[in-house]
Parts: structure tokens; sequence; C-alpha cells
């Protein structure tokens, strides 16, 4: 079934875009799906690594990723049962980088630097807002639309005003940019360097492999050599987020391999409340 305007194969693409998000985003998903990480493990053995996570919490977020086809459960006896990552969910880790690479990029800057785990979280909060996925779509793929024919592009069977409300959101995100009221809006910068993010995303979703992003028809990068960076996890305990903002991230620059310790740093001091200057769209 259609949801936007676009081409049928379009449509298609942002709907499996869409739905892949809506995959990972929930809270504490991307966080199980990293401790997962290696050899099938036991219910207990994942319980020790996201402790914060109460049972009757952890089991209905891992019965979600199973029926999302993202983690599989291994009935061996009655008493033995272990969960790990389907070859879909070991494809989909790759992409978490990207993520990590578009925030320290485009995000407005924090006093310290974030734990990875937490400019993941951030970024996917922007990126799974309503209609958001299409909105940026058209955006990218023409210069400059007006709010009415982007309305009529992206719900079409909606009052064209219902358009303003995400749009003003991701203006406010920093994703979009606007001269004002009735002038037509065009992707920001940092809405143009999803391009990597949202090709990888499409092949992953569309059962491809993730090298063949840069040839996306509207986010796509001919000229593109560089490939995902790698992700490579280890079975060290993680330690519990911080009951406020999580913890800060020790070192100025990011690695290109990063480890499950990595991504849930020691726990420092929460997140200033003060409000964060300028510099990138809003977390």
């Amino acid at each position: 079934m259609a949801i936007t305007g676009l081409p049928p194969d379009t449509d298609a693409d942002i709907a499996r875009v869409t739905e892949a998000l809506a995959m990972i985003t929930p809270r504490w998903n991307v966080r199980i799906l990293l401790a997962l990480s290696g050899p099938p493990q036991r219910y207990s053995e994942i319980a020790v690594k996201v402790s914060w996570l109460q049972s009757g919490q952890l089991h209905p977020k891992i019965k979600s990723l199973c029926d999302a086809g993202l983690v599989q459960r291994t009935e061996h006896s009655s008493r033995h049962v272990t969960y790990g990552h389907t070859e879909r969910g070991a494809a989909l880790l790759p992409v978490l980088p990207m993520i990590v690479t578009w925030a320290e990029a485009h995000l407005e800057k924090a006093d310290h630097p974030l734990p990875a785990i937490e400019q993941i979280e951030d970024s996917l909060t922007l990126l799974t807002r309503r209609h958001a996925a299409a909105l940026l779509w058209v955006l990218k793929s023409r210069e400059q639309v007006s709010g009415r024919a982007l309305a009529n592009i992206v719900m079409p069977s909606s009052d064209w005003t219902n358009v303003y409300p995400p749009l003003r959101q991701l203006v406010a995100d920093g994703l979009v940019d606007t001269d004002g009221m009735g002038q037509p809006y065009r992707l920001s910068v940092a809405g143009h360097g999803l391009g990597p993010l949202f090709g990888a995303l499409s092949a992953w979703s569309a059962g491809r492999p993730l090298a063949g992003a840069a040839q996306h028809p509207v986010w796509g990068s001919p000229k593109a050599t560089a490939g995902p960076r790698t992700w490579v996890s280890n079975q060290s305990r993680l330690p519990a987020p911080a009951p406020s903002p999580p913890p800060v991230r020790t070192g100025q620059n990011p690695r290109l391999t990063w480890q499950n310790p990595d991504l849930f740093s020691h726990t420092a001091a929460a997140r200033p409340k003060a409000a964060l200057p300028a510099g990138g769209p809003r977390r």
C-alpha cells in the first residue's frame, strides 16, 4: 500500500527504511543488540550485561527483536535456550558506526564528548519523527519545495496543512532549512549528510550488501569509495548506564573500530542542564 505520492519503488524504499529505523529505535534495543554480539547466549548471560533492565523489561524487548528478525531464539532443550543475532541482525551492526559518524559531524556539541551509544540513540530519535524519512527523501531529490507541494507528495490523502508540524520539527532539529514563512524548504548541511546512512539502511532493508549504498538513486555518492567502518564487539561485561544522562566517553577522536566497553563508558558527571551552544541539529 502506497504511503506517499512518490513512484512505487521510491515509496517502498522509504517504507522499508522507516520500518528498519522503527526496529532499532525503541529504548534499549541497540544496547541489547550490542550485548548479543558474539556466540549465542543464555537469557541469564544477557541479563548480566544489561543489568539495569529488570527481567520483566528485558524479556519483551528480546521477543520484539526476535519478531523483527534481528535475534534468533534457539531451544536446545527445555532448560537450555540461547539467543543470538540472525544473519539480518548481524548485517545491521555496521550501520551503527555510520550513525555515530553523522552525529559527531552534525549534532550540536555538548560540553564533553558523548558515548557512542548515546550518539546513536539521540540520532535515531531525530530520524524517526513522523513523516521525517519521506520529507527528507523528497527534499534530497529536489533542491527546494514549497510546503504545499511537499504535502501533496508526502501525505496526498491528508489535509495539506498537516505537513507543517513535522516540517517545523525538522527545521528545529536542524535537518531542514527555510528562509521564513511561505518560503520553500530545503535540506540543511546536516540533512544532506544523512546520505551514507540512509543509503546503507536502504541497502540493508532491501537485503543488499551495504557496499551498494553509494549507488542509491537519491542518497548515493557514486564517487565515494570508502565502505562502512568495521564494528568489533567482545564479551566483556557492559556496565549499566547512569540514572542521570549517560556518561562521558574518554578521548576526543572517534576510533575506526569500537568494542562494547567504548560504547558504554564509565560513569561520569551528568550532562549539564543549561542550554547547549549552537553547532548542529538538536538532540
